[in-house]
């Protein structure tokens, strides 16, 4: 996008909210933070307003927080999902695979050695996958003292812990699959559980967008419940996109794979609902800078 010599205090703002962790708002007067696709769920403003279906990214995209507030305290905790509440973090993004006895628990990692104690607390069970590990084995691990000392006893939460959390806070959640092959079935088990939980429902339905790195996983989902809105992780060609298309909402690449001229195809293809795929970047680079994410021609970014 062109400079705009008037977004010179908007700078100053974000200078300032980088330098206290705060969660970047719109100014009153201006759009609420736009989300990646459609009415019935990703709100694109704050107030309400959707506007035309057509219409491409803003001045404000949606910043989520990567993990909860990553930053401030260990990522995919509940502590991180009250830290991102804290600092005004409306969406937030986690990873969800499954123990060896069949429980949705929320860790980005396909083992549990760096973000928990459990080459310590568990030294025979090397090299310590989420998989081959219970959830009751898995409930008695520090995940928060590789942080920091005051988050230590913080437990890797179930899903059904992390969701409840959410709910209180009133949070929206981009919740991505994490290696669906490892875990078949992973698609109805977690949709089970949304259902029990109540976010299936027609409002929780609009805080809740699901992505996977397997476009077949997210076909799967789609398929399941074709109200559910959803996105693809990467940066695929264009004659990819336009076959993930019709069962996706969003493609969300990481930014150093993003080009203004792939964003711009992708925003023109419509997905499933009907409406132009929407773009969140993450990876390398990303950071709570919505200006600098609308300069890049995305919808939002993961930071």
């Amino acid at each position: 996008m062109p400079h705009i010599p008037r977004r010179r205090a908007a700078a100053v703002t974000l200078l300032a909210a980088l330098a206290t962790g705060t969660a970047l708002t719109a100014p009153a007067a201006r759009p609420g933070p736009r989300s990646a696709v459609a009415p019935a769920a990703y709100p694109r403003g704050a107030s309400g307003d959707l506007g035309p279906p057509t219409a491409p990214a803003v001045a404000s995209p949606l910043v989520i927080a990567h993990r909860g507030a990553a930053r401030r305290a260990p990522e995919n905790t509940l502590a991180a999902v009250d830290a991102a509440h804290r600092a005004g973090f409306t969406w937030i993004e986690n990873d969800v695979q499954r123990t060896k006895d069949g429980q949705l628990v929320v860790v980005h990692d396909t083992t549990l050695r760096r973000t928990t104690d459990a080459a310590r607390a568990l030294p025979g069970r090397a090299p310590w996958r989420v998989a081959d590990l219970t959830a009751a084995e898995i409930a008695r691990l520090d995940a928060g003292s590789w942080f920091a000392a005051r988050f230590t006893g913080e437990r890797v939460p179930t899903l059904t812990r992390y969701l409840r959390r959410l709910d209180r806070h009133h949070q929206s959640l981009l919740l991505e699959l994490k290696n669906p092959d490892r875990y078949p079935g992973i698609e109805s088990q977690a949709l089970r559980l949304l259902r029990a939980e109540g976010w299936l429902d027609r409002t929780h339905r609009g805080r809740l967008v699901i992505q996977s790195f397997s476009a077949r996983s997210v076909r799967t989902v789609h398929r399941l419940d074709p109200r559910l809105r959803t996105a693809v992780l990467g940066a695929p060609a264009l004659r990819d996109a336009a076959r993930y298309a019709r069962f996706a909402d969003g493609i969300n690449p990481p930014l150093d794979q993003l080009t203004p001229r792939w964003a711009a195809a992708v925003h023109r293809l419509r997905g499933p609902h009907g409406d132009p795929l929407r773009i969140y970047g993450w990876g390398p680079g990303a950071t709570p800078d919505a200006p600098a994410a609308a300069a890049r021609g995305i919808d939002g970014v993961v930071a």
